[in-house]
């Protein structure tokens, strides 16, 4: 196998991971989620093989990060069952890097003997998430963090710290910008090699991402900047719009826009991949990525949840046409 480093090929500029040969300025990542986020609060589980097929698929179109599992306990999260397996299985497509989230020790032992070529190490910012969703406080939580950033580090694999409900706590409320801070400044001081801020419940709004940027840049100088958006409240392409605007390059999104947290009943899901691109490439980027194969994976995943996804440009189209209909239009609004 590849090692992390072919797989995972970087350079940082002013704080920009760039992948290829585009400048920070060109290029714009889009770590595809669906296979884990956009799973794991579905109410339909998938097969190990339907996953595979998945994360295969989302492989062939372009996309160059996937995190493909999370290595948690399946019975506190049934959607996530045979991480292992999924791994085992996926074909490894050239360039592609596949992650693996991890909330624990024994998670992380996980990550590393099935062969992921990223580490995503997740730690709450308050209390009441990391205690609901990982029964220990932050302090243990960071802990437990430092420990599992240097286990990933002597193996060699890239690692990524993620500050979850960095915007708003569904136990806490309001979460303080210095809350975060207390998790970024253990990241950096870990080595880690990128901190992603998550909008875990879909309540933030650009003035956060701007603040939360700044704030990163401020406490990491040499870290890689990521943001993971929901659009549980329609801002969640606002703020991937500020992001932008702020210098980020490297943006979370689930083809079709599925996901979602547990802890925010009904509320829609991830950013969609479809649309994230539309907005960054009409903004003058370039993703290299596939959008129809994206739009045909998810809804061949929509099939197989049962529902339509939330994700607007699979049913609008793209704009402008590729082939232009000159039907009359009189009467539209």
């Amino acid at each position: 196998m590849a090692s992390s480093v072919d797989l995972y090929t970087k350079r940082v500029h002013n704080g920009v991971m760039v992948t290829g040969n585009a400048t920070a300025a060109e290029r714009v990542t889009i770590l595809e989620v669906c296979p884990r986020d956009g799973l794991q609060n579905e109410k339909i589980s998938l097969s190990v093989d339907d996953k595979i097929t998945l994360i295969n698929r989302l492989s062939a179109s372009g996309v160059r990060r996937i995190e493909a599992v999370s290595f948690v306990n399946p019975k506190a999260v049934p959607q996530m069952a045979g991480a292992d397996e999924v791994m085992a299985g996926i074909t490894r497509y050239p360039g592609v890097s596949y992650s693996g989230l991890v909330l624990n020790r024994r998670g992380n032992e996980r990550a590393l003997s099935n062969g992921v070529d990223e580490v995503n190490v997740v730690v709450p910012s308050t209390d009441g998430m990391s205690m609901a969703n990982q029964n220990i406080d932050v302090a243990g939580m960071l802990e437990a963090a430092k420990a599992m950033i240097a286990e990933a580090k002597a193996a060699g694999i890239p690692v990524s710290g993620t500050a979850a409900v960095a915007f708003g706590c569904p136990f806490d409320g309001e979460v303080s910008i210095d809350q975060v801070r207390a998790v970024v400044r253990v990241f950096a001081e870990a080595g880690v090699d990128e901190i992603a801020i998550a909008d875990t419940i879909g309540v933030g709004v650009p003035q956060q991402v701007r603040a939360l940027t700044a704030m990163v840049r401020q406490e990491a100088p040499d870290a890689v900047v990521r943001f993971h958006l929901h659009n549980t409240r329609n801002t969640g392409y606002a703020n991937a719009a500020a992001a932008l605007e702020a210098g980020v390059r490297v943006l979370d999104a689930a083809a079709g826009g599925f996901g979602g947290c547990p802890f925010s009943p009904s509320a829609t899901g991830n950013i969609g991949t479809e649309d994230l691109d539309y907005l960054v490439t009409r903004s003058g980027y370039a993703t290299g990525i596939d959008r129809d194969a994206i739009v045909e994976a998810a809804t061949w995943v929509s099939g197989l949840l049962e529902r339509q996804p939330p994700a607007m440009v699979g049913r609008a189209g793209a704009f402008p046409p590729a082939a232009r209909n000159h039907t009359s239009t009189k009467g539209a609004a």
